[in-house]
Formats: C-alpha cells, structure tokens, sequence
C-alpha cells in the first residue's frame, strides 16, 4: 500500500482522512489528516505523523507529550479515499488529557485493555500482585479457580439474582483472561475461532 493508491479527489486538498484506532482496545481514539510525506513518514518510523492543515506542516503525534502512537496495522476502507490505523498510544491521545478525543464511554473495550493489564502482570511478575500469584500456581491452579467462579455465577443465575451474578461473572472473566493468558491464548485468538464457528 502506497499513498498513491489512495483516491483523494473527494477531499479536494489533497490530504487522506486517517481514523486512529486502539489495537488492544478497539477505541477510537482521533481524526487527523495526512499528505504524502506524513504517510511515509508513518511507515517508515512506525508513529503516526500527521499533516497539519492550521500549521501547515508534518506533526508526529505524541512529539512535544511523550504519548505517541505506535502503528501496530493499517487498513484501506473500500472505496480508497480514508485510512483506518490501529495503534499503541504510549499515553492519553487528547489534548485534554483524555483517552480519546471522543467522548464514548471509558468502558468501550474494557475487556481487551484489562486483558491487556494481565498480560503485563505475566510480563513482570510484580511481588504482591494476586494476578502474579495465579500465575507462580499455573494453569491448573487457574482453571480450578475459573471452574469455582463458575459454579458461582450458575447459582446466582439459578436464584435469580442479577447483581451477584453480574458479580459473580466478572469474578469469572477476570479468572478466564488469566487462563488464556497462561495459555498463549489472546482475546483475538479467541475471536478468531468464534468466527471460524460462526463462518
């Protein structure tokens, strides 16, 4: 994929509208705009650069706060006039000092970015954490513990009562995204076969 491929006579500056999107978390973080140069710049590097149309220069995002974006994939959309770029931001992406420069709830994509956090925990080992200790025990340690929060959340469900089974099922998520990841095995992995069934 080159920027010449792209078809820009729709916007009529020349510029290609870029979507920049969460890779663990799915968010959408901003709108920004590139033109030839920031595209390769992009791809060369591997951070976002943008095209600034009110300075009318390149602007790497993340260059003056630290919390650059960090391109893990980009996509085309169908009719090869916008770019979608799913991206690791190093820190908040808005000037506000937000997550997102839209306003959509701090719960989108929560599972991913707690899958996220976990990940982390198995990375470091930090000494205190529950997490760690989970995973010094080992998967059969874990999948006895997802086995228990399951039986919990049935009988909540059984009884009728909603409130402990909304808690009693984020026990067993939580659980079951520190099994996966003692397995190797990702939230997208498991999308992945979810689709292949649903295919």
């Amino acid at each position: 994929m080159i920027f010449s491929d792209f078809n820009l006579e729709k916007t009529g500056d020349g510029l290609l509208p870029v979507i920049v999107q969460d890779a663990t978390t799915l968010k959408v973080l901003m709108l920004g705009y590139m033109n030839a140069e920031a595209f390769d710049k992009t791809v060369a590097e591997g951070r976002v650069t943008f095209f600034s149309r009110s300075r009318g220069c390149l602007w790497t995002k993340g260059e003056t706060s630290g919390n650059y974006l960090t391109v893990k994939k980009m996509y085309p959309d169908c009719d090869m006039d916008t770019l979608l770029v799913m991206a690791d931001p190093a820190g908040p992406v808005c000037h506000r000092g937000t997550t997102s420069c839209f306003d959509t709830p701090e719960a989108e994509g929560f599972v991913r970015k707690l899958s996220s956090v976990v990940a982390g925990r198995h990375r470091e080992m930090p000494d205190g954490s529950y997490t760690t200790s989970l995973f010094i025990k080992g998967p059969k340690v874990i999948g006895k513990k997802v086995g228990e929060e399951a039986v919990e959340a049935v009988i909540e469900a059984a009884s009728g009562n909603r409130s402990r089974f909304m808690y009693e099922t984020a026990d067993l998520a939580y659980h079951m995204l520190v099994l996966m990841e003692s397995m190797g095995v990702s939230v997208s992995d498991l999308e992945q076969e979810l689709m292949m069934r649903h295919k």
